[in-house]
């Protein structure tokens, strides 16, 4: 079982490495730089890659091996790095934009092929828990590590030194992948699935999404991971850049929410997995979900204060982590529904599968992204959060109810593997 999550947690941690430098990097520049927060918002775009996955996740589960998709994506990534090294933000934003365009691009058929050897990888709800906190954890620590340690290497030696670091980071992974005997087993079936594909029918796209949509569970959750990160993905978004209108340097939130707060996050992410292996998600699930809309009302009191204090820093740092911390536990319980839905489905599907409902679970996120900043600029900050509240109170009460009533009831999950 080890083997299994040293493997995943480390493609999943350099698969968070371009999220940690869009998202925590980029905002942050483009702020000190004095553009408007609606602009800053668009910058999700860049994300764009991920919602499209779902039309090219067929070709992965369909096509070669998940180690030669794996291999190909993480060298992309070494070679997109290396030749980004004379790039500068202040002269080629725009070349800075395409660079983490095509990271997005080739971190999102990465993110194919690992969920499906994950899918395949782990049996039984305690394997489910473990890897999936393994999944969470790295792509978050991928993200610190871009977010936040990164900062420091652009401030010594510039921005061309962080992404020769980068490079050796990707090569050196895709030389793991390339000799771990992990995916020895998906090797040969993978060579004897492409002597069955070779000899049967061509693929019938509407067939693939009838089989999707079929499968026990699905609509629910397509519902859920749609809506379940809309309020706290607003308030994560513009709550840091309130902070740094008013109250904090950029150096100040590169550490504190850069590092920090996704640091709680992290330890939010590895109990999940704790948790799960002892309790019903179900149960876990009622009881995160309103202790995250309790934090944002505190958090949402933070932004009646304008003056800049000591005190005021410590409760904004306060709500940050505990913000982050109940969001990365969420994380860890919505990707293990996420994939127990997808082990219902046929194994020939269910790359496929994981890859659609994880490409909503982006687009729900992005979507809100995108506009969380336009909304600040409109209405302000404090009607804006009233609003980010609402969604946050709406979604708990979403989950409280199918608990009881819906796909998460307690004799559902009883059903589990273990």
């Amino acid at each position: 079982m080890n083997d299994k999550l040293v493997f995943l947690g480390l493609l999943y941690f350099v698969q968070g490495i371009p999220y940690g430098l869009q998202s925590s990097l980029l905002p942050l520049y483009l702020r000190g730089a004095g553009h408007s927060l609606t602009r800053i918002g668009f910058t999700k775009i860049l994300y764009f890659p991920w919602v499209l996955k779902v039309l090219w996740a067929p070709l992965v589960d369909r096509v070669g091996t998940k180690r030669r998709w794996l291999v190909a994506t993480v060298c992309g990534l070494a070679l997109t790095c290396l030749s980004s090294a004379a790039l500068a933000p202040e002269a080629h934003i725009w070349g800075v934009a395409g660079t983490l365009l095509t990271m997005n691009t080739l971190a999102s058929v990465q993110d194919i092929a690992v969920d499906g050897a994950a899918v395949g990888l782990l049996k039984g709800r305690g394997e489910l828990g473990l890897g999936n906190t393994a999944q969470v954890v790295g792509y978050k620590a991928g993200s610190v590590f871009a977010g936040g340690g990164l900062l420091a290497v652009i401030d010594v030696a510039g921005w061309s030194w962080m992404f020769v670091l980068l490079t050796f980071v990707y090569s050196g992974m895709a030389l793991f992948v390339w000799g771990t005997p992990v995916l020895d087993h998906e090797t040969v079936r993978g060579q004897q699935a492409d002597g069955t594909k070779r000899g049967g029918e061509a693929v019938r796209p509407w067939r693939i999404w009838r089989k999707l949509l079929a499968v026990p569970g699905t609509p629910w959750t397509v519902l859920y991971v749609l809506t379940y990160k809309l309020g706290e993905q607003g308030a994560v978004t513009m709550f840091p850049l309130f902070l740094l209108d008013h109250h904090m340097t950029a150096r100040e939130l590169g550490f504190w929410n850069g590092v920090i707060a996704m640091g709680f996050s992290i330890c939010g992410s590895s109990l999940g997995g704790l948790l799960l292996a002892q309790f019903s998600i179900g149960a876990l699930m009622r009881r995160v979900f309103v202790l995250r809309t309790v934090s944002m009302v505190f958090q949402s009191s933070l932004l009646t204060v304008l003056e800049p204090s000591p005190l005021l820093k410590g409760m904004a740092v306060l709500s940050m982590s505990v913000q982050h911390f109940l969001g990365g536990l969420i994380t860890t319980l919505t990707f293990t529904t996420m994939m127990h839905c997808t082990q219902r489905a046929e194994e020939s599907i269910q790359a496929t599968h994981y890859s659609f409902l994880a490409t909503l679970e982006v687009l729900g996120k992005l979507m809100f992204g995108a506009l969380a900043g336009g909304l600040v600029d409109w209405f302000g900050f404090q009607v804006a959060f009233l609003f980010f509240l609402s969604l946050s109170a709406g979604t708990a009460l979403h989950v409280w109810t199918a608990t009881f009533t819906g796909a998460l009831r307690e004799h559902q999950l009883k059903d589990q593997p273990k």
